[in-house]
């Protein structure tokens, strides 16, 4: 896709898409629907949960199946304006084919909703034609470091093609395919939005680096989201709002950066951040992993 029709087909997305245009945040909503558990690589900061209480990414309050997952974003824009539906997790949506067969069925009831997904990349470079002949718009690629040296901190192992790989040799397949799946899906039409997690004292002052090569890549828009400090990562310090603002503003040298995320649970819906309005599931019926 030539640069031209790229702007305009992102123009287009963010005049409706809250995660990708600040003034439209707030006043439009989005759901998330989590039908995609299984995950297939291993980050030291996430702990996945099925609750009800925990507003972070990777928690829901149950797993839907399909139809569900269907039934469920009828309800809710019979309810209320939604502009977008994506799958977020709690796992990785390419790692799961619920999320597949989702996208095929929700384009075929609600054609002109912006269809959505989160992904850690690593089936992205596989996965980009298949995305594209499912009418996806947008996609989210978490990318948290491309030097393998601060990588292998960040990730214990990836799970490629049923092969377990650790530290910096699984690294490596991810970050490469992070990288290519983005060239790739991008070229194809797909606007791409990559979130870094900030994690203070060890990629702070490399997602700057991140930002410079993603944009070579392709992808239009950068969010940077602060540490959540959990699992092995829960002795890291969260960053300040003087260090977030601070990235955020080195990367916005180099590609537009969002700055409103509210770090959307893999459940939620209705329009972000908005009290009383941004809702997620109940616990009933309940399901697992």
């Amino acid at each position: 896709m030539d640069e031209k029709t790229k702007e305009s087909k992102f123009a287009h997305i963010t005049r409706a898409h809250p995660c990708f245009n600040e003034k439209m945040h707030d006043k439009v909503g989005r759901v998330h629907l989590p039908l995609a558990p299984r995950c297939n690589i291993y980050c030291n900061f996430c702990t996945r949960d099925i609750n009800k209480c925990e507003q972070r990414p990777g928690v829901a309050s149950r797993i839907m199946d399909v139809d569900q997952a269907v039934d469920h974003v009828e309800k809710v824009t019979e309810d209320m304006p939604i502009s977008v539906v994506g799958v977020a997790g709690p796992g990785d949506a390419l790692a799961n084919e619920e999320t597949f067969e989702f996208f095929k069925k929700i384009h075929e009831k609600f054609p002109d909703l912006i269809k959505c997904m989160s992904t850690n990349g690593l089936l992205l470079k596989d996965k980009a034609e298949e995305l594209a002949r499912l009418n996806i718009s947008t996609i989210t690629v978490t990318v948290n470091a491309i030097d393998p040296e601060i990588g292998k901190e960040i990730y214990s192992h990836v799970v490629y093609k049923d092969q377990l790989y650790k530290g910096e040799e699984g690294f490596k397949i991810l970050s490469k395919n992070q990288l290519d799946g983005i060239e790739k899906i991008s070229n194809l039409g797909v606007i791409v939005k990559v979130n870094s997690v900030l994690i203070p004292g060890l990629n702070d002052k490399h997602i700057v680096d991140i930002a410079r090569e993603v944009k070579k890549r392709g992808a239009s828009l950068m969010n940077i989201i602060p540490l959540i400090p959990l699992n092995k990562m829960k002795d890291y310090p969260k960053p300040d709002c003087a260090q977030i603002s601070e990235v955020r503003d080195a990367v916005e040298e180099i590609i537009p950066v969002f700055r409103a995320c509210t770090q959307c649970r893999a459940d939620a819906y209705g329009i972000p951040g908005k009290h009383g309005e941004d809702k997620h599931l109940d616990m009933t019926p309940a399901s697992h992993y």
